[in-house]
């Protein structure tokens, strides 16, 4: 008979060994059982994030232009959930790289961040027509990888081989967590789906919760698999309607705690103890909702003000000051060339407007050159950048 202690030791699944000597993790299928204990501290967080959720989702809805915020958060996610894999590229340079603009200083990893950015959009768009599933998990994963460092390692395919989890250089033998075996992945994969696919009772947070930590361990793709996982969070709350707009991304608070992240995930496989990991998880959901909800309506204010002082220090050219403001929340890196296509104006006023711009604060020239200058929408793009960055 199993006491109580091997249940919750064996709540998430049991580690089997290996013919040829190593153990690996085979996950039991969701829900946890015994169930999951929604009281006391838990129940309290869990109540904590669905109202921050909902102060979000209602925050974002009266921007003049949600699309525009979700534009950017977007590219933040990509940046931060990219650097947990160890790329240095900043927001600057993912822009620059999407406006198509050289820069022979960014980092050669822009490529994976623009990728990501293409990734999250094909799931988005490729919601309206297919659930949340293995087939579009492996079709986000394809445009994750593609021409990238992985890409070599079959992109959109699950894995035929043992990967494992640890220190750079460790052995198999030495690693912290080994997944299951690649025999095991794809029954693990389609329990994962019938969860999904399921009427849970649970609270939806809390469902995208378990996923999300039963697809890590999971671990299906031989590269890609934290990116991955990080996006079925969005994509999961876009889908269960929990959100109008995909703009709560974890990579942010994942990252702030990245020690307790992967610790909280192996406690989960080693002691069952999934309780800890949804505390962990809904702080996460209320401290970057709430966060989100203040750089909403940071933007709101920040457009007030510079439409005010274009308006007062522009005059006659104010009207082509505001045109210029509005299409910057789409294209926040520029170059005169950019404005004068906007405006459809000569390169001598499109110069003299970007110029008075400078002047106003609303654009920054980042290049030092006196040709081929580029600027960028520093007060916009300071709301979202990390601390670090602010200075580039």
């Amino acid at each position: 008979m199993v006491n109580a202690e091997e249940s919750k030791q064996f709540r998430a699944g049991r580690y089997v060994q290996q013919p040829t000597g190593y153990r690996a993790f085979v996950p039991a299928p969701l829900p946890p059982h015994p169930p999951v204990r929604l009281e006391g501290e838990l129940r309290d967080l869990l109540s904590q994030a669905d109202y921050a959720l909902g102060r979000l989702d209602g925050a974002v809805l009266t921007l003049p232009n949600p699309d525009l915020f979700v534009f950017m958060y977007v590219r933040k996610e990509a940046v931060l959930s990219s650097q947990i894999e160890g790329t240095q590229s900043s927001l600057q340079n993912l822009l620059a790289a999407e406006a198509q603009l050289f820069d022979p200083d960014a980092p050669s990893d822009v490529a994976e961040v623009v990728n990501y950015v293409k990734a999250m959009n094909h799931g988005l768009n490729r919601l309206a027509e297919l659930p949340v599933s293995v087939r579009l998990i492996r079709e986000i994963h394809a445009v994750l990888m593609e021409g990238v460092r992985g890409g070599k390692l079959t992109p959109g395919e699950l894995r035929t081989s043992q990967n494992w989890i640890g220190p750079p250089g460790c052995t198999l033998r030495e690693a912290t967590f080994v997944p299951p075996p690649p025999h095991e992945v794809p029954q693990a994969l389609s329990d994962l789906e019938n969860f999904l696919h399921s009427e849970s009772p649970l609270p939806v947070l809390v469902q995208v919760g378990l996923v999300h930590a039963q697809f890590e361990t999971i671990h299906p793709f031989l590269d890609g698999n934290g990116r991955i996982g990080r996006l079925l969070i969005t994509f999961l709350l876009t889908e269960k309607k929990r959100l109008a707009r995909p703009v709560l991304y974890l990579s942010h608070y994942f990252k702030r705690h990245r020690a307790e992240y992967y610790e909280r995930l192996q406690a989960v496989r080693d002691e069952g103890d999934w309780e800890g990991w949804l505390g962990f998880f809904l702080r996460g959901v209320a401290e970057v909702a709430a966060e989100a909800t203040q750089t909403a309506a940071a933007i709101l204010r920040m457009r007030e003000d510079y439409r005010s002082r274009i308006t007062e220090k522009l005059g006659r050219a104010a009207g082509n000051g505001h045109r210029v403001m509005e299409k910057l929340f789409n294209h926040p890196i520029v170059t005169v060339a950019n404005v004068r296509k906007w405006l459809n104006v000569t390169p001598a006023g499109a110069n003299q407007l970007v110029n008075r711009l400078v002047d106003v604060g609303l654009l920054r020239e980042i290049t030092g050159y006196t040709r081929n200058r580029r600027f960028r929408f520093d007060p916009y793009l300071r709301l979202f950048e990390e601390p670090e960055e602010k200075g580039a």
